[in-house]
């Protein structure tokens, strides 16, 4: 099973979650993204935003299927990752090191709700 960072959080949707300065950066796991395969489009949310947990957000399509993506928490679109929209296949490359976009959390006790990485390699061995 490829690595799972301890320093992320995760969602049963696949999606990763960072804080950095109070800032949630989001992107999807290594194994969300060896399951769709190449991916060919990615539509980021809009900056300004407002979603609430588990809201459907953005999209990712590959060779084989498209998915939507959730956020991991409530709270404010403030960032999005533009050279992904151009080179999707960045989040192929590094997962972990792709973020696709940034969110400024209404409350970070929400990312409490998220798994750590030893529950999340649980889940996906299943």
């Amino acid at each position: 099973m490829s690595d799972i960072p301890d320093n992320l959080k995760y969602a049963t949707t696949h999606e990763w979650a960072k804080v950095e300065d109070g800032i949630v950066r989001v992107g999807i796991t290594n194994f969300a993204q060896e399951e769709l395969g190449d991916l060919v489009f990615i539509e980021l949310p809009e900056l300004g935003r407002k979603v609430n947990a588990q809201e459907q957000c953005a999209v990712v399509e590959s060779v084989k299927t498209a998915s939507d993506l959730f956020s991991p928490v409530a709270g404010e679109v403030v960032a999005v990752n533009e050279a992904v929209v151009d080179e999707p296949e960045k989040v192929n490359d590094d997962a972990y090191g792709t973020w696709l976009f940034c969110i400024k959390a209404d409350n970070l006790a929400g990312l409490d709700s998220l798994m750590d990485a030893s529950a999340y390699r649980q889940m996906i061995e299943q």
